[in-house]
C-alpha cells in the first residue's frame, strides 16, 4: 500500500502538484482569514479564488517551466539533483546549468510573470473596485523591495531545491516552502488586519519581509502592570541641556534603590526633557524625593515628582481591542491634531503616542507618529474597514508616504 502511494508523484507529477499546490494555497488564505483576519465566517468565494490560483498558475504553469522547459533547456537536470553531495560539487556543467535554472526562475520568471499575475490575482479577489492598471502599478512601485525580499528567502530556496530535489518533487517543495512562510506570517502577525492582503502572498515581498522583523521585535516585548508591593512615582524635568543629565538622574534614582520601567528623554532644541515612571520600596520613596531636589547637579532641570495610584479592577471599562497606528508623511502644521481627532472620533483611546522629525529617502523633512491605542468596545470587521478607509482620506489629505495599523483584539 505504502509502495503504491510512494509512486502516485513519479508517475503523475502534474496531477499531484497541481494537488498540493490547490491545497497549500486554500490552506494559506484560511490561515489569513482565521489566525491573521479574525473572521468568523469563512469567505469561500475568496478561497475559492485563490485555490483556481494555486491550481492553475502555481501548480500548472509552474509545472510547466521547472519541469518540461526547464528538463529540455538544462537535459542533465535531473540526472544532476540525483548525483550525490560530492559528485554534484565537482560537476562544473551541472553546477553551471543549476545556477542558470535559479536566474531564469528568480530574475526572469517572477519579475516578468509571478509578480505580475499575483498581484492581479489579489486585486480581482480582494478589491471591492478591481483595477489591473492599479495592481500592476503597485507592483511597479513595489518592484525594488519586493523582489530583494523574495531573493533572501527564494534564492536559497531554489538553490536546494533544483540541486536535491527530483523534477516530480519541484512544485511540491515550493509550495511547502510557501505554505511555511504563511504560517510563519499568521503566528507571528495574527490580527494585523491591516496587512492581510499582503500576506496571501506566497513568497515574501518588501511588505511581509518588514512584518517578519518587526515580528521578531514584537515577541520578545511584554507589557506588565505595576508592581503591587512597590511606591511608583512619575519623575518629569525640563532645563538648559547638558552632558550627563541622564547618566546623574539615572544614578540617584538607582542609588537610592528606585528602578526606572517607562521613561523619555529627550532634546528639544537647547533644552532637555526627562519624563520616567521608577517604582520603588514605599519606605525610600522620601529618601529618594529629597536626593534629587537637593542635588545641586540636578537643580537646573527643576525636577518634578509625583505619585502614581495603580488602576483598580471595576473602576475602568475593559480594553477589548489594541491598535498601533504609525504614519509618516512630509512635516506640516497639523498632522498630529488630525490623527489624534480621528482617532477620537473613534473613542479611542492614545496610552502611548511618540513623534519625531527624520531625513526622508528623497532628503524630505518627515514627520513620524506611533500611537498605542485602546479601544473598550467589540469591534467587527465593517468597523475596522471603516477605521482603515477613515486613515485611508486621513493619508491623502495629509499626503503620508506610510500609513501602518495593526490590530489585536
Amino acid at each position: 500500500m505504502w509502495s503504491r502511494l510512494r509512486q502516485i508523484p513519479i508517475e503523475h507529477p502534474l496531477a499531484f502538484g497541481v494537488v498540493i499546490s490547490t491545497v497549500k494555497t486554500s490552506a494559506s488564505d484560511l490561515l489569513v482569514q482565521k489566525v491573521v483576519e479574525g473572521k468568523k465566517e469563512i469567505d469561500w468565494k475568496r478561497n475559492a479564488a485563490f485555490c483556481t490560483f494555486g491550481c492553475f498558475y502555481l501548480g500548472g504553469v509552474q509545472y510547466a517551466i521547472y519541469v518540461p522547459l526547464f528538463g529540455r533547456l538544462f537535459p542533465n537536470a535531473a540526472a544532476f539533483a540525483a548525483k550525490p553531495l560530492r559528485e554534484k560539487i565537482r560537476d562544473v556543467k551541472g553546477l553551471t546549468a543549476l545556477c542558470g535554472q535559479v536566474f531564469l526562475d528568480q530574475f526572469v520568471h517572477h519579475p516578468l510573470l509571478y509578480f505580475p499575475v499575483f498581484y492581479g490575482t489579489r486585486e480581482m479577489v480582494m478589491s471591492k473596485e478591481p483595477d489591473l492598471m492599479r495592481s500592476l502599478n503597485t507592483y511597479k512601485e513595489n518592484m525594488k523591495e519586493d523582489l530583494a525580499a523574495l531573493w533572501k528567502v527564494w534564492v536559497p530556496s531554489t538553490f536546494i531545491n533544483f540541486a536535491f530535489m527530483p523534477m516530480w518533487a519541484r512544485i511540491p517543495w515550493v509550495a511547502g516552502t510557501s505554505l511555511l512562510w504563511t504560517c510563519i506570517l499568521s503566528a507571528m502577525r495574527g490580527g494585523d488586519v491591516s496587512h492581510s492582503q499582503d500576506m496571501e502572498a506566497p513568497f515574501p515581498t518588501g511588505a511581509t519581509l518588514t512584518l517578519v522583523k518587526e515580528g521578531l521585535d514584537d515577541i520578545f516585548a511584554c507589557p506588565v502592570d505595576e508592581e503591587k508591593e512597590m511606591a511608583h512615582l512619575c519623575i518629569s524635568g525640563a532645563g538648559p541641556d547638558r552632558i550627563g543629565h541622564v547618566a546623574r538622574m539615572a544614578r540617584t534614582i538607582a542609588d537610592a534603590g528606585g528602578n526606572v520601567t517607562y521613561s523619555k528623554m529627550i532634546r528639544l532644541g537647547q533644552e532637555h526633557v526627562s519624563l520616567m515612571h521608577v517604582s520603588i520600596p514605599p519606605e525610600k520613596r522620601g529618601e529618594l524625593i529629597d536626593k534629587l531636589n537637593n542635588n545641586k547637579d540636578l537643580k537646573s532641570l527643576n525636577i518634578r515628582a509625583s505619585s502614581l495610584l495603580r488602576r483598580k479592577t471595576g473602576t475602568f471599562e475593559n480594553t477589548v481591542a489594541g491598535f498601533k497606528i504609525h504614519c509618516v508623511g512630509e512635516d506640516r502644521t497639523g498632522m498630529l491634531a488630525a490623527i489624534a481627532e480621528a482617532i477620537a472620533r473613534r473613542n479611542m483611546s492614545i496610552e502611548d503616542v511618540q513623534t519625531e522629525i527624520r531625513r526622508g529617502n528623497n532628503n524630505t523633512r518627515d514627520f513620524v507618529i506611533n500611537a498605542e491605542v485602546v479601544t473598550t468596545y467589540r469591534m467587527d470587521q465593517e468597523d475596522l474597514d471603516s477605521v482603515f478607509a477613515e486613515f485611508q482620506e486621513l493619508k491623502k489629505e495629509l499626503n503620508l508616504s506610510v500609513v501602518d495599523i495593526r490590530v489585536h483584539m
